[in-house]
């Protein structure tokens, strides 16, 4: 993206209102409760509102509400402030409990924050779009649409989800002409109706079966004029993923994905594997030197148990788990596939596997046996919450389909084992609760699941 154009999605008013609704907040908090306030206080709360709204904006710009382009949903718009106002509430608290300025009264600080965030709502619910409107009234582009009826209409309600403002003409077709109301002329007119018409902008949709060429020309037709024009590409298919629009250099280019890729979330979760693997490890060491003392005296072997396990697209790591099972185990796996629970073979599980010791069904039961995956968590091959390693004979079988439960880290728990592991045998629908977790997550999603892990460990429902 050109230098001159970083900033030709961001909504400026939107941000300035911002600010103004945060200040004249302040102002109505100053207004009803300023005798809270003793004079050597105001420093202080001039610095608090100072990081206060910082934070808030800068986090706003990071959830892209400053984007014109999104989708306007008012709901979308005030779950997404609410997690900035929480940000910003954080930075503002932790201003007033540790800054080095004078103390502010606790209750100036709270009734301030109670206004703002009620400001906040009635500015996104009725002020946001009108005053928008106004400001920007007198300097609407005149625009008008190539394409078919069908999508224009389409195009026209997608439009009017964000808080992009223009002037709709009309539009233009190919090469039909149409007694739509709607309807201004063919597109080898278009020099005529951008003079007739007095037009700013042109949205031109850019087909499958459109010739690149033929479009070009009306492209450089424009540019000659001055006329910005605006290039819709619909020539690939979304399908079930999710898109998103950014350039490398001059290259425009169009993301499909089905992974989360918000870097901050990610970050997110790998901080929350990080110190809760530390303080799980930390909590379970007892229970891990014991473990490890007992599974030594009931039968020979290692205590700990190292399996290449299959992790996010493919790549190939090494699981730690105590060792559940006698040294022959992988050995014996094959003789006991016909009595595998699992259909198609796409998972090796048996209630009662004979190859498992007397140690190893009671931390199965408990799922003592997966305690040194804290590690993996730590080294980074795993995560606290993500899909079951698989391993390589099992991935071998995959279908398309279903390699894409592989497409994020695994995890010690997730959707399958936090659902009554021990009563789907189904891959099937394995695969569809893996998918179901990747299209869907979020950090609050990790938390639910963790908390869910946690009632069917009490459940004793097994290890899987």
């Amino acid at each position: 993206m050109n230098r001159s154009n970083v900033s030709a999605s961001f909504d400026v008013v939107h941000m300035i209102l911002d600010i103004f609704f945060q200040c004249a907040a302040l102002g109505g908090t100053v207004l009803a409760w300023g005798s809270l306030v003793r004079p050597e206080q105001w420093k202080s709360i001039i610095s608090m509102f100072f990081i206060f709204v910082l934070i808030f904006i800068i986090s706003n710009r990071a959830a892209n509400i400053y984007n014109n382009t999104l989708f306007f949903y008012t709901d979308r718009v005030i779950k997404r402030e609410s997690v900035s106002f929480f940000f910003a509430f954080l930075s503002g608290f932790l201003t007033y409990k540790f800054s080095l300025l004078e103390s502010i009264d606790h209750r100036f600080f709270v009734r301030f924050l109670m206004v703002s965030y009620m400001v906040m709502s009635l500015e996104i619910l009725f002020f946001l779009k009108i005053i928008d409107r106004i400001i920007n009234r007198k300097h609407i582009p005149r625009c008008i649409y190539v394409g078919s009826k069908a999508s224009y209409n389409k195009f026209r309600y997608f439009l009017n989800k964000t808080p992009l403002t223009v002037n709709e003409i009309g539009y233009v077709s190919f090469d039909e002409e149409s007694e739509s109301l709607e309807y201004i002329g063919c597109l080898k007119d278009l020099e005529k109706i951008i003079r007739k018409y007095n037009i700013d902008q042109v949205f031109i949709m850019q087909k499958r079966d459109v010739d690149i060429a033929y479009i070009q020309n009306y492209i450089d037709l424009c540019i000659r004029m001055g006329v910005t024009c605006r290039v819709v590409v619909d020539i690939y298919r979304r399908r079930k993923a999710f898109s998103y629009n950014s350039s490398i250099g001059t290259y425009p280019i169009m993301t499909y994905h089905t992974v989360c890729m918000n870097t901050w979330e990610a970050a997110l979760k790998r901080i929350f594997d990080i110190v809760f693997a530390i303080i799980g490890i930390v909590l379970s060491s007892p229970i891990m030197i014991i473990t490890a003392i007992a599974i030594k005296l009931d039968s020979p072997g290692p205590a700990i148990f190292k399996q290449v396990r299959v992790g996010k697209n493919g790549r190939h790591f090494k699981i730690w788990k105590f060792r559940s099972m006698y040294v022959d185990a992988e050995a014996r796996k094959a003789e006991l596939q016909a009595m595998n629970e699992v259909g198609d073979g796409m998972m090796f599980k048996i209630k009662d596997d004979p190859r498992i010791t007397r140690v190893g069904k009671f931390i199965r039961k408990t799922s003592i046996d997966e305690l040194p995956q804290f590690f993996n968590v730590l080294a980074g091959s795993m995560s606290f919450v993500g899909t079951r390693p698989p391993t390589l004979d099992e991935v071998e079988k995959y279908t398309t389909d279903q390699w894409r439960r592989i497409s994020i880290k695994p995890g010690i728990t997730g959707m399958w084992q936090s659902s009554g592991r021990s009563n789907i045998t189904d891959f099937d629908k394995v695969v569809g609760l893996d998918v179901d977790y990747i299209d869907n997550w979020t950090p609050f999603i990790d938390i639910r699941i963790l908390f869910r892990t946690v009632s069917e460990l009490f459940k004793l429902n097994g290890s899987y």
